[in-house]
């Protein structure tokens, strides 16, 4: 159990980063190239993301805490005489943080780690997702069109609850994209190699990034 210094040391870490930094700049997330291709257990998102982040946040992470961003996905079907049909919803997590004593950053999702010599190199990976099961093979039928439907976020319930309180009161950590969604159909990405299907966006990408998984076991 946190011990009652700790808590008081978060508490006021959270307030110095709330105020400090005045007039920083927004920041923002955006998705670019979503895609689902087909593979041996099912299919898999591919997906740019541009992940900007704020003065305030960039000093978060300087000073140790430890930022989580989560990726989210969905697939559905439209019903036209009841609501629309859930097929798929995944979400997967990546954590990027500072170690002053290597002085690099990191990226870690589940046992894995991969560690940069900047955070421009580790929001560079951070914005490239690549090969995310996230339809079981089986689930869908290849004649159907479905919608699919993915997002970053900055996922602030992951961090320490003390520092929860200041963080939500201000807009400078809410750092979410917007929903990318476009039409999915299995058949037409039946292709020889399984190149992926026609991405169609039927609404402004905005949001979402991951790690690929070729980081160092830890």
């Amino acid at each position: 159990m946190p011990s009652c210094g700790k808590l008081l040391s978060w508490f006021f870490l959270g307030v110095l980063l709330l105020f400090a930094t005045p007039g920083a700049q927004a920041g923002d997330i955006t998705v670019r190239n979503p895609i689902l291709s087909a593979s041996e257990d099912g299919y898999v998102l591919a997906a740019d993301f541009n992940v900007n982040l704020n003065a305030r946040l960039e000093d978060a992470v300087a000073r140790g805490v430890a930022l989580y961003f989560v990726v989210d996905f969905e697939l559905t079907r439209s019903r036209w005489y009841w609501l629309d049909e859930q097929l798929a919803s995944r979400s997967q997590s990546v954590q990027l943080s500072y170690h002053a004593l290597t002085r690099q950053y990191r990226l870690s999702t589940g046992t894995l780690h991969q560690s940069f010599r900047s955070l421009d190199d580790a929001l560079s990976i951070l914005s490239r997702l690549r090969n995310w099961l996230v339809v079981d093979k089986g689930a869908v039928q290849a004649d159907h069109t479905y919608l699919a439907a993915v997002r970053m976020r900055l996922d602030l319930t992951q961090m320490p609850k003390t520092f929860q309180v200041n963080a939500l009161a201000n807009r400078d950590w809410n750092l979410v994209s917007e929903w990318a969604r476009w039409s999915f159909t299995p058949s037409d990405s039946a292709q020889s190699g399984g190149t992926g299907t026609q991405v169609v966006p039927v609404a402004p990408a905005v949001v979402a990034p991951s790690v690929s998984s070729t980081g160092d076991a830890k």
